[in-house]
């Protein structure tokens, strides 16, 4: 399995307050950058798989509204995260 409970926890004790914090904004927005890039090289592979195109469609339109929150409530933290994990809008 390409997400296991120790890579989870890698990405929420980089990115969030702590290794159990799954709840900000910052580790949920890390986790899933994570998930789309593996779901990115999936669709490489497998061009019509469409259902996980749908899913990456889904986790990309997730991820803007967690990016769109973070930046109307705190626009420092919603910089941060954006340079940390090289995302551009």
């Amino acid at each position: 399995m390409y997400l296991d409970s120790a890579k989870k926890k890698e990405i929420f004790e980089k990115y969030g307050k702590s290794n159990t914090d799954t709840g900000s904004p910052e580790a949920q927005i890390a986790l899933f950058s994570y998930r789309i890039s593996h779901l990115t090289e999936h669709l490489k592979l497998n061009r019509k798989d469409y259902s996980t195109e749908r899913s990456l469609t889904m986790l990309v339109g997730k991820r803007r509204r967690l990016l769109n929150y973070l930046k109307d409530n705190d626009i420092t933290r919603y910089r941060a995260i954006i340079k940390e994990l090289g995302l551009r809008k």
